[in-house]
């Protein structure tokens, strides 16, 4: 579909935004009083990062903040959702607050406000200060109080400029990549940890939407999760309670909590010895009713049972002649459906926004241009789909394509490229790609077409 026949498919009140996050973007990593965090020290530690690529620089987006936001302007983007990062805000992660650091974001709120672009700030996308670690990091009650004092901060300073605030960005990665599967900082493997980390990032969240109302209590809040949208790899009855478990372990251990107040009752049957210590108002502080749900989602767990593993006792498959990513991950846009209308099956959902959706594809630079057809394909098809529940009547607010530009990728380093403009790390030069014009064009041909 032509992005002008998609755009009729939006109202003018539809909000399009980009999104990005600190540590991948920001560089700058000593500067005006910034302290390491846990992928400071995660990304020099040998074997951990492709090509040992650390965050120093990254996009160098700290000294070019005016520049990017006119690229955003440029795109048309309604909405900017970028990450504030707590090690630049309080850089012992407790204790003195950082009035540099502060006034980053302050400058870039004020230039975005300017260049009327809505400000969507997430609290956290997993930049932990190093010293907080050393207190224990997630595993560590504190740090959800020490998360409090941060958020308070940063609203007592921004709160009266937002647009929304995020508390957490996929706390499953925050959690489960970091202290289970040993891919991301920290790196652990450990189940107790795991589910600690669980139970704090939870508390976090509930700990800061009180912070954050309490400075305004008008201000949307909520909380991005990257919730699996799971199949069952065949209709076996085994494989179909393979993928409940599986779901249960993966999101329930946060959507749950959140949307109902509780743990699922087969991850507490299964892993109560292991949980760690829930106080008696912790699941009334968690389930705090929210603004907004963000969603994160860029492919679907296909899982069949496997009693060889621990609990879930589920392992995923991959199906054979599929559109793959750069990452390898399927695309399949009909699974972001069956996601959405599976967690609205589950709870009773607020308004939703699709916060992070893209890809990354083998981008090249050839006279001067990318062209990138199977990343307009893949936006395409998924904004179709969202399109399609729109007129189901489902309330979904917003999408934010991941990434307004190429950036460091975690343990992928600068090896996979999301972006829908091309940055030449060499150069800092900044091209927007032929995704990113379709983009363009899509936001650009829904404000004329008017509202429905």
């Amino acid at each position: 579909m032509s992005s002008h026949t998609l755009s009729h498919r939006f109202s003018k009140d539809f909000l399009f935004g980009v999104a990005t996050a600190a540590y991948q973007i920001e560089g700058a990593h000593d500067e005006d009083g910034r302290k390491p965090c846990i992928w400071d020290a995660f990304s020099r530690t040998p074997g951990r990062v492709i090509n040992g690529d650390t965050g120093a620089v990254a996009c160098d987006h700290y000294h070019r903040m005016p520049e990017d936001v006119k690229l955003i302007k440029s795109l048309c983007a309604d909405a900017y959702r970028f990450s504030i990062a707590w090690p630049r805000v309080v850089p012992d992660g407790r204790g003195a607050v950082n009035e540099k650091g502060l006034a980053f974001y302050d400058r870039l709120v004020d230039e975005l406000l300017k260049n009327e672009i809505k400000p969507f700030a997430t609290l956290y996308h997993w930049d932990l200060p190093i010293e907080q670690h050393g207190r224990g990091g997630w595993c560590a009650r504190d740090t959800s109080y020490a998360f409090a004092d941060y958020a308070d901060a940063v609203m007592k300073r921004l709160g009266d400029r937002l647009a929304g605030v995020m508390t957490l960005n996929e706390p499953w990665c925050s959690s489960f990549l970091s202290y289970l599967y040993g891919q991301h900082a920290p790196g652990e493997k450990n189940l107790q940890a795991t589910l600690a980390a669980v139970h704090h990032l939870n508390l976090a969240h509930g700990l800061a939407v009180q912070v954050v109302r309490a400075h305004k209590p008008d201000m949307p809040v909520g909380i991005v999760l990257n919730a699996k949208s799971i199949h069952p790899g065949s209709d076996k009855p085994e494989d179909i309670a393979a993928a409940e478990r599986y779901d249960a372990f993966h999101n329930g251990v946060f959507a749950e909590p959140i949307f109902a107040g509780r743990y699922p009752a087969a991850v507490m049957e299964a892993l109560g010895p292991v949980m760690p210590k829930i106080e008696a108002d912790d699941l009334k502080i968690i389930s705090q009713p929210l603004d907004f749900l963000g969603i994160n989602y860029y492919f679907p767990d296909r899982v069949v049972a496997d009693p060889s593993v621990p609990f879930p006792a589920a392992t995923q498959i991959q199906l054979e002649n599929v559109t793959r990513t750069a990452m390898t991950w399927e695309v399949h846009a009909p699974s972001l459906a069956h996601l959405i209308k599976d967690m609205g099956r589950r709870f009773k959902l607020p308004p939703i926004y699709i916060t992070e959706n893209g890809c990354a594809q083998f981008d090249e630079m050839v006279d001067g241009e990318v062209n990138d057809p199977e990343r307009i394909d893949y936006l395409d098809g998924h904004l179709t789909v969202l399109a399609d529940l729109i007129e189901e009547g489902i309330d979904i607010r917003g999408y934010f394509a991941w990434s307004l530009m190429d950036n460091y990728e975690w343990a992928y380093g600068y090896a996979k490229r999301f972006g829908i403009v091309y940055v030449d790390y060499e150069t800092q030069k900044r091209t927007i790609k032929a995704s990113g014009k379709w983009y363009r064009d899509l936001i650009a041909g829904r404000a004329q077409a008017g509202s429905k």
